[in-house]
């Protein structure tokens, strides 16, 4: 029997019901669409810090530094810590960046496998709001301009590092004597200035560099070039490694081709695993950049731009010669 103040309750009922689903749906869609509805809470900015090789221990200094900062002032701001499986997996890398940009983080601060690679996307991130800060690797100051992009760099004097290293090799080396360098990757924008400090100093030393090759920073790839390089130049006096996990690579080819002592090794980094090369004169320099700070650095930087306290500026950051104490 009918209602006679509301004749047709049932279908109206049935109408206002689909009505309240309805706006139940759209409202859950709207919450996952609208551009806001994940951002960070205002006073507590998320930082993802973009890494390398956490297998280098270099990077995974860093990310250990960068934490020990989060746990110290908690309030200040959240950490998110990403790193790469190898030196070279550029893809996983930018891959990397896409996440952030969807967790729609306040700030990336990216030290980049490669120095061209990562600016579309680190672009991307920029146009998405999300402030980027370049450490340890510089990106290229020509791709970033032609992407109409301006990130801040905060980071060491590569090159004038590489040189110090150099120098001190040069100590114990004769004019005329025979060296070779073993890179990073060429790519790479410090790779390039570590090489390009070693240059200057043999040439100013007057030693001669006969061979050049990238150890793509590893210590295997390291191995075996060097040792391809040791069995090719029979009067070779020393190997300047870019970084220490390479020069613990030629280290190790260097023993078994039966020449410690006569072939000199000298590094960049200061990681934990050369001391004790340094201690036996197995490698002669290092440099120190102070990777349980560098992603501190970014990081406090990027914080203070993030409230307004400084402009986005390069910052020169530390880095000091190693040898034996």
């Amino acid at each position: 029997m009918k209602n006679p103040l509301f004749p047709n309750s049932i279908p109206n009922l049935a109408f206002a019901l689909s009505l309240v689903a309805l706006a139940v749906l759209n409202g859950g869609c709207n919450k996952s669409t609208n551009p806001s509805a994940n951002q960070t809470t205002p006073g507590k900015p998320k930082v993802a810090l973009i890494m390398k090789s956490l297998a280098n221990e270099f990077f995974s200094t860093m990310a250990e530094g960068a934490k020990q900062h989060q746990a110290a002032t908690p309030t200040a701001y959240e950490l998110i810590v990403n790193g790469i499986k190898n030196e070279t997996d550029l893809a996983e890398q930018v891959n990397l960046v896409e996440q952030m940009i969807a967790r729609r983080v306040n700030a990336i601060v990216i030290a980049p496998a490669d120095s061209k690679a990562l600016v579309t996307v680190l672009k991307h991130a920029k146009e998405a709001g999300i402030l980027v800060v370049n450490i340890d690797n510089k990106l290229d100051a020509d791709v970033l301009k032609q992407a109409d992009l301006k990130v801040p760099f905060v980071g060491p004097d590569n090159r004038a590092g590489a040189r110090q290293v150099g120098e001190a090799l040069a100590k114990q080396l004769t004019a005329g004597d025979q060296v070779a360098i073993i890179e990073g990757i060429p790519t790479a924008f410090n790779g390039q200035q570590r090489r390009l400090g070693f240059e200057d100093a043999m040439k100013a030393a007057g030693v001669n560099v006969v061979s050049v090759q990238s150890g793509r920073w590893e210590m295997d790839t390291a191995n075996n070039v060097a040792a391809a390089i040791l069995n090719e130049h029979a009067g070779l006096k020393a190997i300047l490694c870019a970084n220490d996990n390479m020069a613990l690579g030629a280290v190790s080819a260097i023993q078994a081709a039966g020449k410690t002592g006569k072939v000199l090794v000298v590094g960049f980094d200061n990681i934990s695993a050369l001391r004790s090369l340094l201690d036996k004169g197995q490698v002669v320099a290092t440099a120190d950049q102070h990777g349980d700070r560098l992603a501190v650095f970014g990081i406090e930087a990027a914080l203070k731009i993030l409230k307004g306290e400084a402009p986005p500026a390069d910052q020169t950051t530390a880095v000091d010669l190693i040898t034996k104490e």
